[in-house]
């Protein structure tokens, strides 16, 4: 059993128009643009990662944006829902901050966590969860957000599979996460890893304070789902560094779909395969980071593009649609 797995990385997924998602996540989510680059397998669309104020893992939430692209088809064997942690008491703030940004949304109450439920303009499902503390260094530093408001980073992520028990066995016999509750049809997981707050040279908790980051619910009728805008691609799961993910990778080996080859970043080194109940997971480095190719003052604010690309950048940006600085 591997024991390297720290928290959650980041969560990726599919938008529709890059501005509209821009504004949605930085204007009334509140979170900082820590890095405009692309798509490092599509270089002719924009990859955004959304984070707090130094964009450290555990705080991200990142979409490659895709215009005119089918919605997706929720299902079994993916991230159905990601749950964003805010600090005691500011369920009722963002409640009334979606209401006047007119977006709907409804409280629900799962596993002792009281939730407040939405979707953003392209239909990923996301949530709000009081936690007791977090990762997130500091809210993003043009947002109208009050500090003590702000969203401090992924809680937890939910993955709908068609039978509990495979996926199960395989988060705590091979991924070292430990099964802390359950309820129904739902079980909740946190790996069991020492912590590194959410960054390479942080100490202290792993993962959100008192919400395990990882619901499991089996829905055994449930299709397959249907790859499109506002579907969640995979979830990122963190670890210390180099060594660590080699591991986690020699662990899973032969027990899994679709295991890749590293994959460099840029800003984390990584692997991807499908768990048993088929949802896509990825075990990312905690560095070197976002700051690794600009200053943290400026983070997010020039297109970084990854050394295989810098040739094609002229072509590459005019294939890009323009983005205001700051849309609303």
């Amino acid at each position: 059993m591997n024991t390297d797995i720290t928290g959650i990385h980041h969560v990726t997924a599919l938008s529709g128009p890059a501005g509209q998602n821009l504004a949605f996540y930085t204007n009334v989510l509140g979170f900082r643009l820590v890095k405009k680059t692309v798509n490092f397998d599509d270089p002719h669309s924009y990859h955004f990662y959304f984070g707090d104020r130094g964009g450290r893992p555990g705080t991200l939430i990142t979409f490659f944006p895709h215009p005119g692209f089918r919605p997706g088809v929720a299902g079994a064997g993916e991230v159905a829902a990601t749950h964003l942690a805010v600090g005691p008491g500011a369920i009722g703030y963002w409640a009334d901050r979606l209401k006047a940004a007119g977006v709907d949304a409804a409280r629900q109450s799962a596993g002792g966590q009281e939730r407040l439920r939405f979707t953003d303009p392209d239909g990923t499902r996301l949530s709000l969860v009081e936690a007791a503390g977090g990762p997130a260094e500091g809210h993003a530093p043009a947002s109208d957000v009050p500090a003590d408001q702000a969203i401090l980073g992924i809680a937890s992520v939910t993955v709908v599979v068609n039978r509990l028990a495979p996926t199960a066995a395989f988060l705590t016999d091979t991924l070292g996460f430990r099964q802390v509750a359950a309820e129904g049809n739902r079980a909740w997981f946190e790996p069991t890893g020492g912590g590194d707050g959410g960054g390479p040279d942080d100490a202290g908790t792993a993962f959100v304070a008192g919400v395990p980051p990882l619901e499991v619910i089996e829905v055994p009728a449930a299709p397959r789902p249907v790859l499109g805008v506002g579907s969640v691609h995979h979830v990122a799961w963190r670890v210390a560094d180099d060594a660590a993910r080699d591991r986690v990778r020699a662990a899973v080996d032969g027990k899994v779909l679709g295991l890749t080859p590293v994959k460099d970043r840029s800003y984390f080194r990584s692997i991807y395969f499908r768990e048993p109940g088929h949802t896509i997971f990825e075990v990312a480095t905690a560095g070197p980071g976002f700051a690794a190719d600009e200053d943290p003052a400026t983070l997010g604010t020039a297109l970084k593009l990854p050394p295989q690309f810098e040739s094609r950048r002229a072509e590459i940006e005019a294939a890009l649609p323009p983005l205001e600085a700051n849309p609303s």
